[in-house]
């Protein structure tokens, strides 16, 4: 039956209408009077689809703002190692070999604007929402393994230098390395940074990491100190030269969100192996750093990476924004089993995290579906912004939104375990950690390298130093010969012989050298 021929007052499912579910007949013209106009203020149909165009844009994230999601499974293997998995973490998503366990996962760049290029220098996000049978637990992390600081106080103003200079908007590697050179800690970071590993070929074909030290913990209450590292399995690791990233950026700003998408529609699921490093929970004197300190890597040869499970993407959002721009993570969201340590930075982030989401989606964000747990949840809370539901339980008495009740409120759970009970013996001080070493480990990455890599290392960094003062290039080189003597000097080389704009010795996007081009390669036109 065509369109035409339908009778009227027969349902129609694919009928446009507005919000409160009015079936529009006209989507083409606003209410005028006469034709030509004016309009009137009375235009419902038409104030409805404007107001909320307006505000179809939550606030963008300040980090992270420009991702891509997928929905997918994460299979247990029951074991940490060839050990049973519950010596070490009562966590119940872990317990059962081929136990399965949905998620949702956001990948994303962390500097720069929800638009920006895919091809940027910036580490990726790399954010896993498993939604377990005892509520939700956030893995939060990026595709490197280290941070640049490892104290919570210094992060807005390494993202306020990060970001575009305030008075001209322009991001500007001046007051990027300023911040770093005067913050030693970065240097290993930056090492990894302006490596290849600074710009991954895809989201695919990165490594994750929860950056972070946790703690499992067992039925007993035993603790020990965790990190958590994503690998990818058959699709393999490829990273980008500077070049290769250019060449990509002139094509398409878009190539990582799209090549996930498409991988998946495809049936070509990618998949990560969970691998977890275990410590024992003490200061570990034997090491020249600490391992709290997010800035290091814990070394494998000492600490394996013993796998936990597998992950498979295997399903695209249905809609973007309800998706993977309304999916909120935060590193406080632990379930039974897994802990805090005494890392600064996680300690930081567990606040920062949860509060940012009220603020950006609403202090109702865990009722939206894309991060609800998919379990029981009965609360006390209600109220604010864009409620749509009340979190009581079958039975509960309404008149109760409070507990300890006698009066048929809700009750608390029963422990499933003997609770992890740490003790602390310490002065309340500000001071730094104190086993720094900022340098060592920075060092050891750069001989890892391979010759091309470190040669891209050098190039790269070249060119970002060549944009600074004379005093932050000495602080930087200085910095990277602490590191390795080689490393330190074969920077300060390559200043030396830098010219800008040469095409054989600069290659990271410039500035200055994008304006120059704009003048030269501008085409006249008259008027029209």
């Amino acid at each position: 039956m065509t369109d035409d021929k339908k009778n009227p007052e027969e349902p129609d499912h694919q009928t446009l209408t507005t919000r409160q579910g009015h079936p529009i007949t006209d989507n083409q013209n606003i209410r005028t009077v006469g034709s030509r106009g004016p309009s009137t203020l009375e235009n419902y149909q038409f104030l409805e689809k404007i107001t909320h165009f307006d505000r179809e844009r939550t606030p963008e994230r300040v980090v992270h703002a420009r991702g891509a999601g997928a929905h997918g499974t994460f299979t247990a293997y029951g074991k940490l190692g060839d050990e049973p998995i519950a010596k070490y973490t009562r966590a119940k998503l872990f317990q059962q070999s081929g136990k399965e366990t949905p998620v949702f996962v956001r990948f994303s760049t962390v500097i720069h604007g929800g638009h920006s290029p895919e091809t940027l220098r910036d580490p990726r996000g790399f954010a896993t929402k498993f939604y377990t049978e005892d509520g939700n637990w956030d893995l939060v992390g990026n595709n490197l393994k280290v941070f640049f600081i490892r104290d919570p106080l210094k992060f807005p103003d390494m993202v306020h230098a990060f970001k575009p200079d305030p008075l001209t908007n322009v991001q500007d590697m001046g007051r990027f390395f300023d911040f770093v050179s005067l913050s030693p800690e970065a240097t290993h970071m930056i090492t990894f940074l302006f490596s290849p590993w600074g710009i991954p070929a895809n989201y695919r074909q990165m490594q994750g990491s929860g950056v972070n030290t946790y703690k499992w913990v067992n039925q007993a209450g035993e603790a020990v100190l965790v990190k958590y590292h994503w690998e990818p399995m058959s699709q393999g690791i490829k990273n980008l030269t500077q070049q290769d990233a250019n060449a990509i950026q002139s094509k398409s700003f878009n190539h990582a969100t799209q090549d996930l998408y498409e991988a998946i529609e495809q049936g070509n699921y990618p998949e990560w192996e969970l691998c977890v490093q275990i410590m024992s929970d003490d200061e570990h004197t034997e090491l020249d750093f600490d391992p709290l300190d997010d800035t290091k890597l814990w070394p494998p040869e000492q600490f394996p990476f013993l796998p936990v499970g597998k992950m498979t993407l295997n399903r695209n959002p249905i809609d973007y924004f309800t998706e993977v721009e309304q999916v909120a993570f935060g590193t406080g969201v632990l379930v039974d089993g897994l802990d805090f340590s005494d890392d600064k930075m996680l300690q930081g982030r567990t606040f920062s995290y949860s509060d940012t989401q009220r603020h950006r989606v609403g202090a109702n964000y865990l009722q939206l579906p894309i991060n609800a747990p998919q379990t029981h949840v009965a609360t006390n809370q209600s109220g604010g912004q864009m409620q749509y539901k009340v979190d009581r339980a079958p039975g509960q008495n309404p008149h109760v939104n409070y507990e300890p009740s006698s009066l048929g409120g809700l009750h608390e759970a029963p422990k499933t375990g003997q609770d992890h009970e740490p003790e602390v013996h310490a002065r309340l001080v500000r001071a730094p950690i104190e086993r720094q070493n900022n340098f060592g480990q920075a060092g050891d990455t750069f001989r890892a390298f391979e010759a091309w890599e470190q040669e891209e290392l050098i190039a790269n960094l070249v060119d970002a130093f060549s944009q600074c003062t004379p005093d932050i290039q000495d602080r930087m080189i200085q910095h990277l010969a602490e590191a390795d003597a080689d490393y330190g000097r074969r920077v300060a080389e390559g200043l030396k012989n830098h010219v800008s704009g040469h095409p054989a010795l600069s290659g990271q996007i410039d500035p200055e050298q994008g304006v120059e081009l704009s003048k030269e390669l501008g085409e006249k036109a008259d008027p029209y």
